[in-house]
């Protein structure tokens, strides 16, 4: 990755909080990570979504119905740093799901190999 993507994507990564507050639904959406394509005309944007209910589904889906409102509401906020806006191609971010079920996994052998010693 070029210096210039570097930095689009972290413009992006900051922008996208903000704009992202709006489609929350009484959930929190968090970007976790931007990767910006060599031409710079995809962004790939992985989201961490954590809901009370534990429907991280329906509020993921609900940003994706509204990518191109997203997208036009980020052209008006980087529009004076790229010549075209790329187009936003949304992920759901499970690593913290996969760390959590790792913890477990670890945590179940140590009890396995806690009762077979004790």
């Amino acid at each position: 990755m070029s210096i210039r993507t570097e930095r689009i994507a972290a413009q992006l990564k900051r922008d996208m909080g903000p704009l992202l507050q709006k489609y929350q639904r009484g959930s929190m959406i968090t970007v976790t990570t931007v990767r910006v394509s060599d031409d710079l005309m995809v962004a790939k944007i992985y989201l961490s979504i954590y809901t009370p209910d534990g429907d991280n589904q329906s509020a993921f889906e609900y940003v994706l119905e509204n990518a191109t409102e997203i997208r036009s509401e980020l052209a008006s906020l980087i529009r004076h740093q790229v010549r075209r806006i790329p187009e936003l191609h949304f992920y759901l971010d499970d690593t913290a799901e996969y760390v959590n079920r790792i913890e477990h996994l670890f945590k179940k052998i140590k009890d396995d190999r806690d009762t077979r010693q004790g």
